[in-house]
């Protein structure tokens, strides 16, 4: 049975050869048709649809916090940003190496994110995590670096996003996460990880799976 990297990248040269008969038809830079072929990246955990919702149904339905919908809802990994196809097989190609051990996390408790003084997103947290996760990431920001890409160098705090703030105080959302604060979601298996990517929409941001790879 092929891979899904193998169908990936047989999906990859394919698509290069169109552009580059497609610049040679039309007369113009193949770099500039790839350039428009950039893809805006990252990798993450999906939640299976069971827990998205049972996230989705804990909206608090406050004014100035959108609630995600449940298919938005991750665990990310590592956010790679544009990418350009040049470099995209290499990333696929690299991540797909990436191997640990199946491992169990908790979805525990919900906090939130601020800037500038206001909530900005609002998360449900994985307890503690798991040295699995904590392996998975490094190895993740290893394979992006191997890719020949940055990684984000952020300091990892994984957690769930389920809602982004605008307009909303402090006081209005300090209820909500009192009452949650120790709120149990139950556990589930991470058998995978999965690249994706992602186009910016004015309702939030659509998600498309490029690469699933398994544990």
């Amino acid at each position: 049975m092929l891979s899904s990297l193998h169908i990936w990248q047989t999906g990859h040269r394919i698509w290069a050869r169109l552009q580059a008969e497609v610049a040679a038809i039309m007369e113009i830079p193949v770099y500039l048709l790839v350039m428009a072929d950039s893809k805006r990246l990252f990798v993450g955990i999906h939640l299976p649809p069971d827990f998205q919702e049972v996230l989705s149904e804990l909206d608090p339905h406050l004014p100035g916090l959108r609630w995600l919908e449940p298919v938005q809802m991750h665990l990310t990994l590592s956010f790679l940003g544009n990418v350009d196809s040049t470099r995209q097989e290499d990333v696929a190609r690299c991540i797909g190496e990436v191997r640990v051990p199946a491992f169990f996390l908790p979805l525990e408790g919900v906090g939130s994110f601020s800037a500038r003084g206001h909530p900005s997103v609002v998360w449900v947290g994985v307890g503690r995590g798991h040295p699995h996760l904590f392996a998975l990431h490094k190895h993740v920001q290893d394979a992006v670096l191997k890719a020949g890409l940055e990684p984000d160098l952020k300091p990892f705090h994984p957690h769930v996003t389920v809602g982004r703030a605008k307009g909303l105080s402090r006081e209005a959302l300090q209820p909500f996460l009192r009452s949650h604060r120790d709120s149990e979601f139950g556990l589930f298996k991470v058998t995978a990880f999965t690249l994706y990517s992602s186009v910016l929409v004015s309702e939030g941001a659509t998600h498309t799976v490029e690469l699933r790879v398994p544990l």
